[in-house]
């Protein structure tokens, strides 16, 4: 892929990975060849590093108009309504997870675009999938909106692909964690909440009970993962789907007893809430053999590194 001819468009550049994949994508490719957007205002995160447009992603026409008048070659669509969110607003959420994905794909194959991105979720798996090291081919039935959502974003993909040759690549983020974006909405971002309240107060209430596992990943890992999917040749991608990536699982009382090392005054409490039942219907571990063979995919953070790093770079 020649990097100086590449014009990329991400959308939901606001979001908690769209911001930091977006300066990810401008050191790589340049400032000035990725373009982000968002229905909100710019993030301040991103403010400065490059071009920004105000795009609201169920207007195709104006998505299309933006394509066109960039010359882009490669959209990075992140705009989504996530797992927690979506349990309150339903409707609103398959709406918006599907016809913006249905957008993208069909001016991607309009405009014959290179490349799409589009992540799909950990979400897709159920109480029927295999609770440890949950495999890319299984047993598939989630139980929320926004599993639904992904799983037939998963098929819509893997359409465009069979059907009109559009190279479109997913992965299937477990929970991310990050000290530079605040949590958009999902369940497992309590895993974030709980070091801003370290820091601030010392304490905190978990949503999830204590021996809850998750597949967890910090965000360095996910957006390094990303780019390299990205980057790896047509013929090593053996689904267009969406690929299994892990890193770790944990517990709120793990994290918790790793915050210690660091923190040992700190203390957590748990109140299960509704999110409660959507974390028991995920899997505890991710098996991502597939993503290790076919483009390389290996994880750089575990627990405590991670906690380690977030600690240090948290603001409360």
């Amino acid at each position: 892929m020649d990097i100086d001819t590449e014009k990329i468009l991400v959308i939901g550049a606001g979001g908690q990975i769209g911001g930091e994949l977006t300066l990810a994508l401008r050191k790589k490719f340049g400032g000035a060849q990725v373009l982000a957007s968002d229905l909100r205002e710019e993030s301040p995160l991103i403010k400065g590093t490059g071009p920004f447009t105000t795009l609201d992603a169920l207007n195709k026409e104006a998505m299309h108009q933006i394509v066109k008048e960039h010359g882009i070659t490669q959209i990075y669509h992140l705009a989504a309504v996530l797992s927690a969110v979506g349990e309150k607003q339903p409707l609103m959420a398959w709406n918006i997870n599907m016809t913006a994905l249905l957008n993208v794909l069909e001016i991607a194959k309009e405009e014959h675009l290179k490349r799409v991105y589009w992540p799909s979720s950990i979400a897709v798996f159920g109480p029927s999938s295999p609770k440890d090291n949950c495999p890319q081919q299984t047993i598939v039935e989630p139980t929320t909106v926004y599993g639904i959502s992904k799983y037939a974003g998963e098929s819509w993909c893997n359409y465009y692909f069979e059907k009109y040759g559009v190279d479109v690549r997913s992965i299937r983020y477990p929970g991310i964690i990050s000290y530079k974006a605040a949590p958009g909405g999902g369940t497992t971002d309590y895993a974030i909440d709980i070091f801003h309240s370290a820091l601030k107060t010392g304490t905190y209430t978990s949503f999830l009970k204590q021996d809850t596992y998750l597949p967890m990943m910090y965000m360095e890992d996910a957006i390094r993962a990303t780019l390299e999917l990205m980057d790896a040749p047509l013929e090593n991608i053996k689904t267009h789907r969406s690929y299994n990536l892990g890193a770790i699982s944990f517990s709120p009382n793990e994290i918790a007893a790793e915050i210690k090392k660091h923190l040992p005054e700190f203390t957590i409490e748990y109140q299960p809430d509704f999110r409660q039942a959507i974390a028991d219907s995920w899997p505890a571990s991710i098996d991502d053999s597939e993503a290790r063979k076919d483009w390389g995919w290996e994880p750089e953070f575990d627990l405590a590194k991670m906690t380690a790093d977030m600690l240090k770079n948290v603001k409360p």
